[in-house]
């Protein structure tokens, strides 16, 4: 058991949407040396961030939550980028904690690490059965890359190192941009946009038929601490809610819920993504006792009242 209140730790993307919960959750737990690197002062895709950042804060613990990522559209604009940007942070990250010796390092990987055609529920035996879908590809294979890393550094060197694999998230303070949001803010934003403008449809990009599973992001930072202070195996996990919705239903659940009154307009020439995606949560209950506690309409309705209250400023 790792008592997280006497260790310094770092959490990189700590200003982020799930960084920024977990900040809160941590401190909430009695962590009073917590430092968060931003972006415009450490570029961690270099190696001279990554050091300046270890000698100054000396952490014990790191949180690698740093990430650049977006929805399909923007993995399809940045292939190169997010796997250039994903495997560099990691690469350096975990090198740099070997050297200045790391009690543990908690590094967050992806669902978009997954094969394409993987069957749910996803156990993490499946994790190489196959290769990613396409227009996540880069980023969930620079991601995949950096388990492999920590099981070699844990094997040669003795890092302990963790590897967390959440299922797609939503929440209050997600990504709201048209550009690079996740599917439930996108089409929250549409939503209230176009009942904002009086417009009668929406356009949502596929057939609506692929399925998601979607994880508050508060019940994501605590296994992601349940994880930390509890778990320090060379085995990938799962981190999720354990329930799969298309994004059919998804769409009509969100029209309901923010009051929208029109109707859908399906653009069947844009990817629908991967086909299925829902998580074998088992293991995280095993090895951590964690098991996601928010109700999906719950979690849908404080994301929507958070947007509303927040939405033009965005």
């Amino acid at each position: 058991m790792t008592d997280l209140s006497k260790k310094r730790i770092v959490v990189t993307g700590g200003d982020g949407f799930l960084g920024r919960v977990l900040v809160r959750r941590l401190g909430e737990r009695g962590c009073g040396d917590i430092f968060v690197p931003l972006i415009e002062d450490f570029d961690l895709t270099t190696p001279q961030a990554v050091d300046r950042l270890m000698t100054g804060h000396r952490p014990q613990v790191v949180f690698h939550l740093a990430a650049e990522v977006g929805g399909i559209g923007a993995n399809r604009a940045n292939p190169g980028r997010y796997f250039y940007a994903n495997m560099a942070m990691g690469l350096h990250l975990i090198e740099a904690a070997r050297i200045r010796g790391v009690e543990k390092f908690i590094q967050v990987g992806t669902i978009c690490a997954y094969p394409k055609f993987t069957e749910p529920p996803f156990r993490e035996e499946a994790l190489w059965d196959g290769y990613p879908e396409e227009t996540n590809a880069p980023y969930g294979i620079a991601k995949k890359a950096l388990l492999v890393m920590l099981q070699a550094y844990r094997q040669q060197y003795g890092l302990n190192g963790i590897y967390l694999l959440p299922v797609n998230l939503y929440g209050p303070g997600d990504n709201f941009n048209p550009q690079t949001s996740h599917v439930v803010p996108a089409l929250i934003r549409k939503c209230m946009q176009a009942q904002k403008r009086g417009e009668s449809e929406i356009e949502v990009w596929g057939t609506g038929a692929a399925t998601r599973e979607f994880f508050y992001v508060e019940d994501c930072a605590e296994g992601l601490i349940l994880a930390a202070e509890r778990y320090d195996g060379p085995e990938p996990v799962n981190l999720g809610a354990g329930f799969e919705i298309s994004i059919a239903d998804l769409a009509e659940r969100i029209i309901k819920l923010t009051g929208f009154e029109g109707i859908i307009r399906w653009d069947r020439s844009k990817p629908d993504g991967q086909p299925r995606r829902m998580l074998d949560t088992t293991r995280a209950r095993d090895l951590f006792g964690f098991r996601a506690r928010t109700d999906f309409d719950t979690g849908l309705k404080n994301t929507i009242e958070w947007y509303r209250q927040h939405g033009d400023a965005i």
